[in-house]
């Protein structure tokens, strides 16, 4: 692994990440951080801190659904009309649990990414402070009408895995922040891995920084804690335990791993393909988890056949894509 971890460290140390870098591959972890967790304590990034991991919260979601699905409490035909009732009347009365596990429901977007607005432009319409809890969210998401027909085509939708996390909750009688750790981190081993609270700083959180300079974060920009489409809080050894948790059947049986991973759409717009809850690669059968959002930057990929992953994750919005870029053609 000498090759890509020098060329790892260079990149790093070049465009000034902050963040962790970590690849598992033929038995061999390289792990190494760099930057500040927190700018004005001067606190250093370590290896096992804890970042906002963005939209990479949608494969936690997704698996948490699937569970449902798997033991009877939902279906993949489950209508969200049967569970939502009169909330969110746009919602088309024909719209699944698959729909919206696949970015095929054509619900309309409160956070539509089709825009070129910088991603720090974003703030939510309501106060953070009132986005506590997943139903906190349906003042949020309401008003939007649909963009096209249930099933008609794929349209990457943030609001879809919010409305995702209140069927869960809603047919769970479970709060969904508690669902997720239930059904995905402890059966994956996941210790480190959680919905924290952006105005509780825990140990070994990381702060998020929308520049590359500066000290200003993001608590302003990002629910005071996330939902079903971002928000969680995860390590690279987290993530890493994830992939591997997720192939050996440890939090879904084997045949339902098998259906959320095998292309549902293709996303040229997105140079992917997209199965539930995961982007593939457009042409090999890599993985995928990204997230993107004010102060984050996310990116893990795994190879289910060689079983190595590489993580790239950051507290700041841009920094994890030049060593992502950078990750990708080496033989890793």
């Amino acid at each position: 692994m000498r090759d890509p971890e020098e060329t790892i460290d260079r990149t790093a140390t070049e465009t000034g990440l902050s963040g962790v870098v970590r690849i598992d591959r033929d038995g061999e972890t390289f792990a190494k951080a760099y930057g500040l967790a927190h700018r004005g304590y001067r606190v250093p990034n370590r290896v096992d801190t804890r970042f906002g991991i963005a939209s990479g919260t949608k494969g936690f979601t997704a698996l948490t659904v699937m569970s449902l699905v798997e033991d009877g409490t939902l279906s993949l035909g489950t209508t969200a009309r049967s569970i939502l009732g009169t909330d969110l009347p746009l919602i088309d009365d024909a719209v699944t649990v698959e729909h919206l596990l696949g970015h095929r429901s054509g619900i309309g977007d409160y956070f539509d990414e089709d825009t070129d607005d910088p991603i720090t432009d974003h703030v939510p319409s309501v106060p953070v402070y009132e986005l506590s809890t997943i139903e906190g969210h349906l003042p949020v998401l309401d008003g939007f009408p649909m963009k096209f027909p249930p099933g008609e085509r794929f349209s990457y939708c943030n609001g879809g895995y919010v409305v995702l996390a209140l069927i869960a909750e809603r047919s769970s009688g479970v709060p969904f922040h508690d669902l997720v750790l239930e059904r995905v981190c402890r059966p994956a081993g996941l210790v480190d891995s959680a919905f924290l609270r952006m105005d509780e700083p825990a140990e070994r959180m990381a702060s998020g920084y929308l520049d590359e300079e500066g000290d200003r974060t993001n608590v302003l920009h990002l629910p005071v804690r996330g939902a079903g489409d971002g928000g969680i809080f995860s390590t690279a050894a987290d993530i890493r335990a994830l992939w591997m948790r997720l192939f050996e059947g440890r939090i879904v049986p084997s045949n339902r791993v098998a259906d959320m991973v095998r292309p549902h759409s293709d996303a040229p717009e997105h140079e992917r393909r997209y199965g539930l809850g995961f982007w593939l690669h457009p042409s090999s059968d890599l993985l995928m988890l990204t997230g993107y959002d004010a102060g984050v930057s996310f990116r893990t990929v795994h190879d289910p056949n060689e079983g190595s992953t590489y993580t790239v994750i950051s507290n700041t919005s841009e920094g994890a894509w030049p060593v992502s870029e950078a990750i990708e053609p080496l033989d890793w």
